[in-house]
């Protein structure tokens, strides 16, 4: 990684860490700092879920209850460095994808039994 890439790194890690208070208030922000995560690479997975909520809000309307596809679509597009339970707490701790979050929860809850 170049000189520029890591002071591009360190500029958007700032940004982030401007925004949170406190990591209780900002969890997902604090994963990706603590994972490492690029812009590019957090830009991707905010942009997935806005897409898998997309699909959720459409398949929730056709009277769709069941939504493994989703979930594991996100599973298999999140970044490797993040904890698939970890990342779904957080973003919905942090107000992100509430109700695509909600579901995926869920769905742990019913896989991990």
């Amino acid at each position: 990684m170049s000189i520029e890439q890591r002071i591009e790194k360190l500029e958007y890690y700032c940004s982030l860490m401007l925004n949170m208070i406190t990591p209780e208030k900002k969890p997902f922000y604090a994963l990706v700092i603590r994972y490492g995560l690029t812009k590019e690479e957090v830009e991707s997975i905010l942009h997935l879920c806005e897409q898998l909520s997309e699909q959720y809000k459409q398949q929730k309307e056709e009277g769709f209850v069941i939504f493994t596809s989703l979930f594991t679509q996100f599973a298999s597009a999140l970044h490797p460095n993040l904890p698939l339970a970890e990342t779904i707490n957080a973003l919905k701790q942090q107000q992100l994808f509430v109700p695509l979050m909600t579901e995926f929860q869920r769905l742990l809850h019913t896989l991990n039994e």
